[in-house]
């Protein structure tokens, strides 16, 4: 397949500015920049299918711009209901920091800060230079500023649109870029910069857009309780990222091998057609989470992953090393244990067992297991010489369900 049909076949563009894109894109040779403000020290697996699209078109011939937006991460871009709320200048710095780090580490590729050439920009000089080619009719007629008129939107959050339509503009002058590749909710953004570019200097550029990845029920991927899926391993484990991608869902899983890998067309297709036929393998969710992990952090990382998953499934938790353990186990709430309490007292005061009846119920029926070992002695004591690295003592009830103690000091 050339580019833009395996573009088109993993549902990675929704919208494109001009139908000329799609043999510029088969030609290769183009400049393109995508970009990502500066909300927190590390990206999330919903940057990583915009960003992972840099390396498609960088291996089909193109050149990456990263932008990490600097300037525009100190106003932020407008939300669908309510302003953002603004970020001190020392935490947008730290923040910076860690999103170049990581994105050079992750792609390789060149990574410019929007801020190195807007700060000198002074106010007259802004609305001079810029913002008399921006009608007000035209930017009240985008999508996300329409939605905004009927809650309020300030004018700091009006401008961002120009703020981004700017940085296309000067990567245009200064780099020769002539392609913007973003999220489709900033579909109304990277237009106003290719108008912009279109009436200060009479030139052609393009843009395209990619759908925003969600779940079954339009919920964004990689999203849990209102938490990210980070891609920075301290923020969240390879094993956590593993959890989540080997629970994707059977009729979203082939759609996100198209996203998330570098798997041929003819490599996913013979997944899907192995996955359909024993969907309880999770034969696709397991190369989606291959794939993902080794790319962001390294085969090593993955075979860790696989090794906590199947002893936690096992229960087979004496296996695992103090850090594994600290992997497996990360955001589970945990409690404290005391030497020579009673097992059933463990249960109940943790909620393990609603009653000291239904404790001694599930140690009688073997439902519980210490560190990986059946317990079933009702009259048992708690002794320090049980923990796991001297620290943890691992409860399991059931087949599932795991509860962690940790030593009082």
């Amino acid at each position: 397949m050339k580019l833009f049909d395996e573009l088109k076949w993993r549902g990675l563009i929704k919208d494109m500015t001009s139908p000329e894109l799609e043999e510029k894109l088969n030609a290769g040779g183009m400049t393109f920049y995508i970009g990502t403000d500066p909300t927190a020290d590390s990206m999330h697996i919903g940057h990583l299918s915009s960003f992972l699209i840099s390396k498609r078109l960088a291996n089909a011939g193109h050149h990456p711009i990263l932008l990490i937006g600097g300037a525009t991460g100190r106003i932020g871009d407008p939300r669908p209901t309510t302003e953002r709320e603004m970020k001190s200048v020392e935490e947008i710095e730290r923040n910076i920091e860690g999103l170049t780090k990581q994105a050079k580490e992750l792609f390789g590729f060149d990574v410019v800060n929007n801020y190195d050439w807007s700060k000198d920009i002074n106010f007259i000089d802004f609305l001079r230079d810029y913002g008399k080619y921006f009608n007000i009719n035209y930017m009240l007629d985008k999508d996300i500023i329409r939605r905004r008129l009927e809650t309020g939107i300030t004018f700091t959050e009006f401008s961002y649109m120009i703020m981004q339509a700017m940085d296309f503009l000067h990567l245009y002058e200064t780099r020769n870029c002539t392609l913007q590749v973003a999220g489709s909710d900033q579909w109304g953004n990277i237009t106003a910069g290719v108008d912009l570019i279109r009436k200060k200097t009479g030139e052609e550029v393009y843009a395209f857009t990619m759908p925003l990845v969600t779940d079954s029920t339009g919920k964004k991927f990689g999203k849990s309780e209102g938490n990210a899926l980070w891609l920075d391993k301290n923020k969240t484990s390879s094993y956590e990222i593993y959890q989540f991608l080997i629970n994707a869902e059977d009729e979203k899983v082939i759609d996100y091998l198209k996203i998330y890998t570098f798997l041929t067309k003819e490599e996913i297709e013979e997944i899907e057609k192995c996955h359909f036929e024993k969907p309880e393998l999770r034969l696709a969710q397991k190369e989606l989470a291959k794939g993902i992990i080794t790319f962001l952090h390294g085969e090593e990382e993955y075979h860790k992953a696989e090794k906590i998953s199947q002893a936690l499934f096992s229960g087979n938790v004496q296996e695992l090393s103090l850090e594994e353990i600290e992997d497996a186990f990360r955001g589970v709430t945990s409690f404290h244990i005391t030497e020579n309490s009673s097992v059933v007292d463990l249960l109940v005061d943790n909620g393990i067992a609603s009653s000291k009846r239904e404790a001694r119920e599930f140690l009688t029926a073997g439902s519980i297991s210490i560190n990986g070992v059946k317990y079933q002695d009702v009259d048992g004591i708690i002794d320090f010489s049980l923990l796991l690295y001297e620290k943890y003592l691992i409860v399991r009830k059931g087949k599932k369900k795991y509860f962690v103690g940790m030593m009082s000091v």
